[in-house]
């Protein structure tokens, strides 16, 4: 018997968006530090580094920027938070927005969890027009988790049971997308079915998602 889904929940950035780990990455290039530093930096200490604090907004961004850069320097490159901060900027992925109206008009409930900061949430991210859309998009799920407001943070299990008791869904119900396997495995630990968005090229994980929702994409108008 096949699984039956009733709600697909989605990460935002590096999902709708493009990825600020694509942004780390020129960032490391243009300034001559190894591939994938800054991310090692963040993941040494997952939950309880500067970066997770101020995600979480236990810290303010004075404080961030000063623990930040203290962390990267004992790593071998400094690079401060406010640093960090600027690299977050995003540009949207088109045929994902596409594919989250056509779960919605299928009637599967939706949700999105998203790591954020208190002084650069998902709408500092984007200007004039990209800032409309992404409101449109925040406002049409049923329910948003942003860490910087529920003091919680991907991967820490908490927040996938918020949005599973929320939407009123088992976890074996859920569909969960997102682009850094990290925050993948611990909903999958709980039951959910999980798909990695790729960076760039987000059109195979949206097929995925289809197949298993037995949907196919909806024309465009």
């Amino acid at each position: 018997m096949s699984q039956t889904y009733r709600a697909v929940i989605f990460d935002f950035g590096g999902v709708f968006t493009t990825s600020p780990v694509e942004n780390f990455a020129d960032y490391e290039h243009q300034n001559g530090i190894p591939e994938r530093f800054i991310s090692g930096v963040i993941k040494a200490n997952i939950n309880n580094g500067s970066f997770a604090q101020f995600e979480r907004n236990e810290i303010d961004l004075e404080t961030f920027d000063k623990l930040f850069a203290e962390e990267t320097a004992a790593a071998g490159h400094e690079i401060t938070g406010r640093t960090l901060v600027s690299l977050l900027k995003l540009n949207f992925h088109p045929q994902m927005i596409d594919a989250l109206a056509s779960v919605q008009d299928a009637g599967f409930q939706t949700g999105c969890i998203t790591n954020n900061m208190a002084v650069a949430g998902a709408e500092d991210m984007v200007t004039g027009d990209d800032r409309k859309l992404l409101m449109e998009i925040f406002q049409s799920f049923d329910h948003v988790i942003e860490s910087s407001k529920a003091g919680v943070r991907k991967p820490e299990p908490r927040i996938y049971e918020m949005m599973c008791e929320t939407l009123k869904v088992a976890a074996d119900e859920c569909i969960f997308l997102d682009d850094l396997g990290i925050n993948l495995k611990p909903a999958r630990v709980m039951g959910m079915k999980t798909i990695k968005v790729p960076f760039g090229d987000v059109t195979p994980a949206i097929n995925e998602l289809f197949v298993l929702l037995q949907m196919h994409q909806r024309t465009p108008a």
